[in-house]
């Protein structure tokens, strides 16, 4: 299963109900979010919300965010179907982290849920353990090593 292979993000639960818009939107747009992946940006909602795929993000710097609003004009110009909210965050992967031991029935979202304050967090354990997982629904075992963004 890739990275954007299904909703995630707050807002994806509700969304499900639109998840025949999803994979039509996702395809239309999959030129996206590949420049967002390459550039390093952290996609943290992908989901549909009143027809139009919703792509919130965070680019590692202006100028990967103009990359991928280029990508945008270049699918669809007037972007009718999509809301984007691409913001720069130059500090990505400078954050403090600890390790945090995988025990038997943990998930990314309960680790989120337990080591960040909301399950909603878990693409922030993703992105911090990229080296090690394929997409947010990589199997983890107990006893794996993930790296916990501190806060």
């Amino acid at each position: 299963m890739g990275l954007f292979d299904q909703m995630f993000g707050a807002g994806a639960a509700a969304a499900k109900t639109n998840e025949d818009q999803f994979g039509p939107l996702k395809e239309k747009y999959r030129s996206v979010l590949e420049t967002l992946d390459k550039s390093g940006a952290r996609v943290q909602n992908l989901h549909v919300e009143n027809g139009k795929l919703v792509i919130i993000a965070a680019a590692p710097s202006e100028e990967a965010k103009n990359k991928a609003w280029d990508q945008i004009k270049s699918v669809d110009p007037n972007f009718g179907d999509l809301s984007a909210d691409i913001t720069v965050d130059d500090s990505q992967g400078q954050g403090a982290t600890e390790t945090y031991t995988v025990k038997a029935g943990d998930s990314l979202w309960k680790i989120a849920d337990n080591k960040l304050g909301s399950g909603n967090r878990y693409m922030e354990i993703f992105y911090a353990n990229r080296d090690k997982m394929d997409s947010p629904q990589s199997v983890i075992h107990p006893g794996d090593e993930l790296k916990v963004p501190k806060g």
